[in-house]
């Protein structure tokens, strides 16, 4: 019996140590595939720039930054259509999932949503393919299939001469509408509604998107964290600064932190990610989310 207990105890210490290593080495090998801390300029479609930002202080920081120069040809925008699922407005999907089926050539995660939940990287909701619902106006081709909620900014687009960050509501004539949760630049500077939002100081992975003073430029924003060592992420007062750096006269803060994805495609139209996305605290991992934000762009004419 003695004998029998002592088999038993070491095959599952033996199993146990297996199954640290092969986590172990299965974390080491999602960290390799995110994108090196290098700088990095390249220009991606007409009217498209994806700009990667290396930084060591205040702490280890990197992001990453598409400029959409808005007087481009060719250039237009889509935000996630409607798709009814369990009773819910839309079907949950990744970035790289979105981009993909819609067939744009960029993409960012969106609106913040419900129902969410993260347990561990095996148990989390949504999936892809399961119902959601945005927070905020949500607008996709003129269809308008989410209502404003009091004091959530939304980006709206009503032509690529007419860009705006709204407190609330988008105006009627708004073909592609989102929703973020607050403006936190207003008119080149730190907007201060931020005061009123409880996670501002935390340092969190963050997504935001921006419009410079005069119409001619959108940048869309995705800064990576909790991940030390490669970067550790960013308040709200923080990216505040690096949006004002690039240029944004008005930004908005999109769904952050395991949602944070930026995609871009390659030139056979699969979907390349541009930042390391941090879901269930897994490098790489994506999280399904309800909507997202696209870009059209012609692709580059060859010399």
């Amino acid at each position: 019996m003695k004998k029998t207990i002592v088999k038993l105890l070491s095959a599952l210490g033996i199993t146990l140590v297996a199954l640290v290593i092969g986590t172990g080495g299965y974390y080491l090998y999602r960290m390799a595939l995110r994108p090196e801390r290098t700088a990095q300029t390249k220009t991606l479609f007409e009217g498209i720039t994806y700009e990667r930002y290396v930084r060591d202080r205040p702490r280890k920081l990197l992001f990453h930054v598409i400029t959409v120069d808005l007087t481009a040809p060719g250039i237009d925008f889509l935000v996630t259509p409607p798709a009814p699922t369990d009773g819910y407005k839309l079907s949950a999907d990744t970035v790289p999932g979105f981009l993909s089926k819609q067939g744009v050539q960029v993409a960012i995660n969106g609106s913040y949503f419900a129902p969410h939940q993260v347990v561990s990287p095996f148990h989390y909701y949504p999936h892809v393919g399961d119902g959601v619902r945005s927070l905020g106006v949500a607008i996709s081709n003129g269809d308008r299939y989410s209502d404003a909620k009091g004091g959530w900014a939304a980006l709206c687009v009503i032509s690529n001469q007419d860009i705006r960050i709204t407190k609330n509501d988008c105006p009627p004539e708004t073909r592609q509408g989102i929703a973020g949760d607050v403006q936190f630049v207003k008119d080149g500077q730190l907007y201060d509604g931020l005061a009123i939002l409880k996670n501002s100081t935390e340092r969190y992975p963050r997504s935001a998107i921006a419009i410079n003073a005069d119409n001619t430029k959108l940048f869309m924003v995705a800064l990576d964290g909790r991940q030390p060592g490669y970067s550790e992420g960013v308040s709200l007062t923080e990216l505040a600064d690096i949006m004002i750096e690039l240029g944004a006269d008005s930004a908005l803060n999109f769904d952050g932190g395991g949602s944070t994805t930026l995609a871009a495609s390659d030139p056979t139209g699969r979907p390349i990610l541009l930042n390391a996305p941090f879901q269930a605290r897994v490098p790489m991992n994506l999280r399904p989310v309800a909507n997202h934000f696209g870009v059209f762009a012609r692709p580059l004419t060859s010399d």
